[in-house]
């Protein structure tokens, strides 16, 4: 079976998070292993609490994960502090992780920023050059190529700047008013729209956790990078038709949808 590794935060609702990338890698028929770099206190409706692990910590849970099982690619999600970014880059770098998609979470959707300078800078610096993609959204472009975007136009010349400035392949998600569930894909030797259809559903609780590590599962089983985005956006697609509605906020994906089998199957009364 081939591997795949999530660094990331505690989700304890299971939406987002390492439980969303369990739950995707595992349903993607991936074993899933976990680096936390951090504890969170949220539910469907927000977020009230972060415990971050010190960089020590989190040095010695990579250390163990790759001395044994080496994961055959790596997920990176919300990485808050520069210490945090700095120790993920030393030891990819040192252990030559492979297929590294890394979920820029910069800019909530509400556009406050979630990450101080220091660490937008770290990031820049040590950890978008390892990847093999990145995965942003509209604002986290914003960010990371110093323009607006406003048009499909901008998204491209956006994702072009990006590419030429880090050398990683960028999807660089629509969505925000913007041309809605439509992502490009711009890298070495690929310029490629992947046009998605708009799904109805208020519940999108951890969607750029989930394509992120559909996209890492799928370079893991061998896909080249334009088919593992591709066969992501089809799994989320179904796990967002599946219209799972738990939580009293903006709830989470049925990340099981296509699982169907004896023990999967509802008690018979």
């Amino acid at each position: 079976m081939r591997t795949a590794l999530s660094i990331a935060g505690s989700d304890p609702s299971g939406g987002a998070g390492i439980q969303a990338d369990i739950k995707t890698m595992t349903a993607n028929r991936v074993y899933a292993m976990t680096a936390i770099t951090a504890l969170t206190a949220q539910n469907t409706s927000g977020v009230s609490g972060i415990m971050e692990v010190t960089p020590e910590f989190l040095a010695q849970q990579l250390d163990r994960i790759f001395e044994d099982i080496f994961p055959d690619a790596v997920k990176i999600g919300m990485v808050s502090s520069a210490a945090l970014i700095t120790t993920i880059a030393d030891k990819l770098t040192e252990y030559k992780a492979n297929n590294i998609v890394l979920d820029p979470v910069m800019v909530a959707t509400s556009g406050a920023r979630l990450i101080n300078e220091d660490a937008v800078q770290a990031l820049k610096e040590r950890l978008i050059p390892l990847a093999k993609v990145i995965t942003p959204n509209i604002p986290e472009a914003e960010v990371l190529a110093d323009m607006s975007i406003t048009s499909a136009e901008d998204m491209e010349k956006a994702a072009e700047k990006i590419y030429a400035s880090y050398g990683c392949a960028v999807l660089l998600k629509g969505g925000h008013q913007l041309n809605d569930a439509n992502d490009l894909l711009i890298g070495k030797e690929v310029n490629k729209w992947f046009n998605g259809k708009r799904i109805h559903n208020p519940n999108t609780h951890g969607t750029g956790c989930t394509l992120s590590s559909a996209i890492a599962s799928n370079l893991a089983k061998g896909y080249e990078l334009d088919e593992a985005v591709e066969r992501a956006k089809r799994y989320i697609s179904g796990a967002l038709g599946a219209m799972l509605d738990l939580g009293k906020g903006s709830g989470p994906m049925d990340h099981a949808f296509a699982i169907n089998n004896e023990f999967t199957a509802e008690r018979k009364i």
